[in-house]
């Protein structure tokens, strides 16, 4: 808009099919008795959009009939070059209880121009332009202009639906893999959050979940398939699909695991995913652990002091066959607060594992002992500070974290 107003026109906008922004399928007819075209633009002379929302909203969706020279410019796919605006367009605005005189000035033109959008043979929408009394009407070179400005506007407007078609698909994805924003179940309270690697992935290879188990048990699971970007997030909502389908049977979390490895070697990009498991009975107060090549949780009792849980095996990757893993059992007798995270928050190029884990111990313990226990909101803004503070800062992998309030029920 603002390389066609006020610079070679007085008025100019541009208007996409409706179909295919929804990308439903075209027109059964080449010459369909009307179209429907969403205004995704509008400049008139120096004025913003927002000057003409009353009159020319941003967004509308008009229906266009056969006779108009924007259905003819779609259907035979040529610039349509008239003395005047089209009497469609002069009843519609006449009637649309608008700014008398601005509604004239803009209909005051001696040159009107529609050129039709198209990309592979398939009409997408049009750009318009007018030009008023005190400029010469639109010469056929000029018009060539404007097909070759539309061309090029055409390809981008068509990247950017793509892009913004992916972006959805991969957020609709990731709504549906992350459990609820904060979860509580008694004897736990939930709270997470997660960041992909890079600057433009919304998801990735990590994965986690809460889940319910039978006789009241709550399964907590933070998971690692390798790499990021679309290959990783297959692998991963194959994973957690599975855990979630094995959290409803009553069986020992060692044997989740076994299952969950065997499963993950008939899983294409599921080979050398990591995996710590995490099962707290709030009755029995013990929490069991079983780990697959997975950094070993945190968790911080009333000492105030965060230290890794002693695993009694670290375990293997998943998709490896081993089907060998050992629980670890923790009596906690107290109110703790465990922490599960993925490799991300720890691994870097310039630090030792070991020292990244004692480094996000360390700001467990800052930022727990600040927070404001009676604020409902705290450990959610405790899970989000540990993972942007997090000492790996490279942001070469994904990170997640999954902070659990353990309450022992009182018998």
């Amino acid at each position: 808009m603002h390389a066609l107003t006020p610079g070679f026109c007085d008025a100019a906008s541009v208007y996409l099919l409706q179909r295919w922004l929804v990308e439903e399928n075209a027109y059964a007819v080449a010459d369909p008795p009307q179209v429907e075209a969403r205004r995704l633009a509008l400049r008139v002379g120096t004025d913003a959009a927002e000057d003409w929302e009353g009159i020319l909203p941003v967004g509308e969706v008009i229906v266009f009939p056969r006779e108009t020279p924007y259905a003819r410019a779609l259907a035979t796919r040529r610039t349509q070059l008239l003395d005047a605006v089209d009497a469609h367009t002069t009843e519609r605005l006449t009637a649309s209880g608008g700014d008398a005189a601005r509604i004239n000035r803009l209909l005051q033109t001696v040159s009107f121009l529609v050129v039709p959008l198209h990309l592979r043979g398939t009409a997408v929408g049009f750009i318009v332009g007018s030009r008023g009394p005190h400029r010469a009407r639109f010469r056929l070179d000029e018009a060539a202009a404007v097909e070759s400005l539309a061309a090029r506007a055409c390809v981008a407007l068509d990247n950017a639906r793509r892009y913004e078609r992916e972006r959805r698909t991969a957020l609709a994805i990731r709504r549906s893999l992350l459990p609820a924003t904060a979860q509580e179940f008694d004897g736990c309270r939930i709270a997470h959050d997660y960041l992909p690697a890079g600057h433009d992935n919304i998801i990735g290879g990590d994965w986690f979940d809460v889940l319910s188990r039978p006789g009241g048990r709550i399964g907590l699971v933070v998971g690692d398939a390798m790499g990021h970007g679309p290959e990783s997030a297959v692998a991963m909502i194959q994973l957690r699909t599975a855990v979630r389908t094995l959290a409803g049977l009553d069986i020992a979390p060692a044997e989740l695991m076994r299952r969950l490895d065997a499963l993950a070697c008939d899983t294409p990009g599921a080979s050398f995913a990591t995996c710590m498991y995490a099962e707290w009975d709030a009755q029995r107060r013990t929490c069991t652990f079983v780990g697959a090549g997975h950094p070993p949780p945190l968790i911080r009792g009333p000492d105030g002091r965060a230290a890794p849980v002693s695993l009694t095996s670290a375990g293997l990757p998943l998709g490896l066959g081993t089907g060998t893993y050992e629980p670890t059992v923790l009596h906690v007798p107290e109110p703790a607060l465990l922490l599960l995270y993925s490799d991300g928050l720890v691994e870097s190029r310039h630090t030792d594992i070991d020292q990244g884990i004692a480094a996000l111990a360390g700001l467990l313990d800052s930022y727990a002992a600040a927070a404001d226990s009676t604020d409902p909101g705290a450990l959610q803004a405790l899970g989000r500070r540990l993972l942007h503070d997090t000492p790996a800062t490279d942001g070469t992998d994904d990170r997640t974290v999954l902070l659990a309030e353990l309450t022992p029920v009182r018998n």
